[in-house]
């Protein structure tokens, strides 16, 4: 290649990707994306099963719903080039219709932008070779589903290797961010970086975000727009937590009282088609979209249905529960067990079909609340051990039934002693600094997820949800009314953080990945967009590129060009970076 740059950070001196690639080499001529560029697809594998990564098989035939995206009737094969050809027009959309013109990153009256003579160079195909064999860039995990290579020559001939189609998936986003619009109507888009090579694969395999759609109503379209955000950062698994106290959402025609006396109102409710849907517009985008069924706390909305299953449904929340409302199943009640076989097999039986997980939560058990169970009534820890034991074992045995592996959260392991399979389970870590948690799980041999509440909970900074009772005169709701995860955690703390920084080499292979998170106490779908990006953004580049990088201008630089694109895309993204800053590089440094 002739006249090539080593390295992100060089690239430009204001662009380069999102999240970084591991390895990036490129020159400075300019290719423009033809209007009329067409997709070749080499296949050189002998099936026709798309998805690599532990996703069962998804077979569908495609039809639009009323959210604008696909739904499901009857079965065929979702096959490879479906996929891929699929990505292609949506990468030909975001560069050729929606592409953005850099004016923000260059100074007023700067002449940034290429020629639109007649000499003008064009990429007028792209090859997607898919090989399992393909000799694709080192990955420690030694999983190359996800890796990729994309050359393009100063002819402008386009080459991307991969070994699964999620590799061309990640490949194509990439592809995308190569380019800009420029400012001259009808000009085009360009990319500046010819010739390049990017050589690329992920840190972690799970890299998540936990959404809570229980608290306050989050809509099947808000949360599509929400996966497509997370396609564009490499982010591959959607976390859905999907009920909670306050209310239960999730339509399970087995059990249909759950929804229509659990919900807010009829109005929100997620039919089966709805979160059939989700999954499958997951897929599209490489993110596989799992749900939680929090059990056995965070329950009461069961009991607005199913009264008789729950405990200390509606009395004083501070006693008996971590926030309101209060109430959770009964650990050793004889009606509980063929419920949970009920609601588990009606839903795992479709999610299924779209996830290789399901997450039973597992968090923030109130012992006082089993003092009033008529099966129970008692709160010691040494009595309700066994019947948690049994019945996270019930829950396990009907997931793994259905060929998933079970997610819960860190309680189970830690507070609770339990003994789990192994080869079934993933512990996800959350309080405080995860330090000792993760220590502490990865010494038991689990799997885990890490996403620390003190770096990556983003509601937290926002203050409590809770008003101070006039009748208290102890109550902690005062000025300045700060929520218990204050501060607030910005986008440079995000990036900053480092779980696995105290995890010894022997055990780094026990670390699956993580999320970050946004509890719904204070999130609807008027705010969603803001609270999420772009700070879900940096924590995409640390689970894929590497933990433990510090942010600089360049950072700052690289994801407020995301932040532009999210923004092309309909995300009402929050600012990265005033203006000015951008405009002027190297004149907000301190």
């Amino acid at each position: 290649m002739r006249a090539l740059l080593w390295g992100c950070a060089l690239v430009s001196s204001s662009f380069a990707l999102w999240p970084q690639p591991k390895h990036f080499e490129h020159g400075s001529s300019t290719l423009w994306l033809s209007a009329n560029v067409q997709l070749v697809h080499t296949s050189h594998t002998a099936s026709t099963q798309p998805l690599g990564w532990l996703w069962t098989t998804v077979q569908q035939v495609i039809r639009p719903s009323h959210h604008g995206a696909p739904s499901t009737v009857g079965w065929i094969s979702l096959s490879s080039e479906t996929l891929l050809q699929s990505a292609f027009e949506r990468m030909k959309r975001n560069v050729l219709e929606g592409g953005f013109v850099p004016r923000k990153f260059h100074p007023r009256g700067a002449q940034f932008e290429p020629a639109t003579d007649n000499l003008k160079r064009y990429i007028e195909r792209i090859v997607i070779d898919e090989d399992p064999r393909n000799n694709l860039t080192s990955t420690e995990r030694h999983d190359k589903s996800e890796a990729y290579t994309i050359d393009i020559a100063e002819d402008g001939a386009a080459l991307i290797k991969i070994a699964s189609p999620l590799g061309g998936l990640h490949a194509l986003e990439t592809f995308a961010q190569l380019f800009f619009a420029h400012s001259s109507p009808s000009a085009g888009s360009y990319t500046p970086f010819a010739p390049l090579s990017i050589h690329d694969s992920p840190v972690f395999e799970h890299r998540g975000l936990n959404l809570d759609i229980s608290r306050n109503w989050i809509s099947p379209a808000d949360v599509m727009r929400t996966i497509e955000a997370m396609g564009a950062n490499k982010l591959n698994r959607l976390h859905l937590h999907a009920s909670d106290a306050p209310s239960w959402p999730l339509e399970i025609p087995s059990l249909p009282d759950l929804a229509l006396k659990g919900a807010y109102s009829p109005a929100q409710i997620w039919s089966t088609e709805d979160l059939e849907a989700v999954q499958l517009h997951g897929t599209y985008h490489g993110v596989q979209v799992f749900t939680e069924i929090d059990l056995p706390g965070h329950t009461t909305s069961i009991g607005n249905a199913y009264p008789s299953l729950v405990t200390a449904k509606d009395m004083p929340w501070s006693e008996y529960a971590l926030e309101p409302p209060s109430g959770q199943l009964r650990l050793n009640s004889s009606e509980v067990p063929p419920f949970i076989q009920t609601l588990l097999d009606d839903l795992l039986s479709r999610t299924s079909r779209h996830s290789s997980l399901f997450h039973l939560g597992g968090d923030e058990l109130n012992m006082n609340a089993y003092r009033l169970d008529p099966t129970v009534r008692s709160s010691s820890h040494q009595i309700l051990q066994p019947l948690v034991q049994a019945f996270i074992d019930l829950v396990i045995s009907i997931a793994t039934a259905h060929s998933l592996t079970v997610i819960m959260w860190e309680e189970m392991v830690l507070d609770w002693n339990l003994t789990l399979p192994h080869q079934d389970v993933i512990i996800q870590t959350w309080r405080g600094s995860d330090d000792d948690a993760l220590g502490t799980i990865l010494g038991k041999g689990y799997k885990t997820l890490f996403g620390s509440n003190a770096h990556w909970y983003l509601d937290c900074g926002y203050g409590y949800f809770v008003d101070p009772d006039p009748s208290n005169p102890d109550s902690p709701i005062k000025p300045p009314y700060l929520d218990y995860c204050s501060p607030y955690k910005n986008w440079r703390h995000m990036y900053a953080y480092d779980p696995v920084a105290d995890v010894p080499q022997s055990a780094r292979h026990l670390v699956v990945g993580g999320e970050v998170h946004l509890w719904g106490e204070l999130t609807d779908s008027v705010n969603l967009d803001d609270m999420l990006w772009p700070r879900v953004a940096a924590a995409a580049e640390v689970m894929w590129s590497a933990p433990g990088k510090k942010p600089d201008e360049s950072t700052t630089r690289r994801l407020a060009d995301m932040r532009e694109r999210l923004v092309m895309k309909g995300i009402r993204a929050g600012v990265v970076q005033m203006e000015w800053c951008l405009r002027h590089q190297g004149g907000c440094r301190l």
